[in-house]
């Protein structure tokens, strides 16, 4: 049996059998929940590696249990939705949501996507043990290779596990300017059109997040049409703009 576990947020209950039934099937361990006061309570009380998490629940929108989950969690939380709307889409990335499958989908699909965020997951951990003791520092801004994290002098930043691999793949290739394409290939596995719309989603973010306690200095560079790059801080001018 899989270790990894997935937590199931669907109201539907043929599409919620599909989706354990496939999981069974492909040796993954599962848990259900039909509302979101129970996703909530299901994911507080098993910590589960993934969800998969559809917004038209009953009692509440899948954009709230997202928000709510981000409060305490960074799992990895895949929206499974009939919503097609780019608007949709982005106000669940926005809000936490690292990956978004439309309705009707693929089971290949779904368990493809599952499996980005399974080697997500393991590269993250590897990192960890691979940079044991190693901190990146540029400016303000230092990452814990050791210890999953990142900060701005003595905030730690709350990213998600997408936001947190873009500032390592951005950091260890500080002053390069890395292509879309290049980045998509490394955080989702594919130069999908949908990864290229949450990349700039994500990106959008996590610069919001660094210059929230640094906004005197500018990390990250966009370069329109090509890519981004992370953008190497002087720290003497650096500290004479504090």
């Amino acid at each position: 049996m899989n270790k990894f576990q997935i937590l199931i947020v669907e109201d539907d209950p043929p599409i919620r059998n599909l989706i354990a039934t496939t999981l069974k099937t492909h040796d993954y361990r599962y848990i259900t929940a039909s509302n979101g006061e129970e996703a909530i309570m299901q994911a507080s009380t098993y910590n589960p590696d993934v969800m998969f998490l559809d917004l038209g629940l009953p009692d509440m929108d899948g954009v709230s249990v997202i928000k709510k989950v981000r409060e305490w969690s960074v799992m990895p939380i895949i929206v499974i939705s009939a919503r097609s709307e780019d608007s949709d889409k982005i106000e669940a990335l926005d809000a936490g949501a690292d990956d978004y499958l439309t309705k009707p989908f693929s089971v290949e699909e779904l368990l493809a996507r599952l499996r980005v965020m399974q080697r997500r997951i393991a590269l993250l951990n590897s990192d960890g043990e691979n940079g044991s003791g190693a901190i990146y520092r540029n400016g303000n801004l230092k990452i814990d290779y050791a210890a999953g994290c990142a900060s701005i002098g003595d905030q730690e930043l709350k990213l998600t596990p997408i936001e947190y691999k873009l500032l390592c793949l951005l950091a260890k290739n500080t002053g390069k300017v890395l292509t879309h394409t290049y980045i998509t290939q490394h955080i989702w596995g594919s130069a999908w059109e949908g990864n290229l719309a949450s990349l700039r989603v994500f990106m959008a973010t996590l610069r919001k997040k660094l210059e929230q306690y640094d906004d005197s200095v500018q990390y990250i560079q966009t370069h329109v049409g090509i890519g981004y790059r992370l953008l190497k801080v002087d720290v003497n001018h650096h500290e004479g703009n504090q």
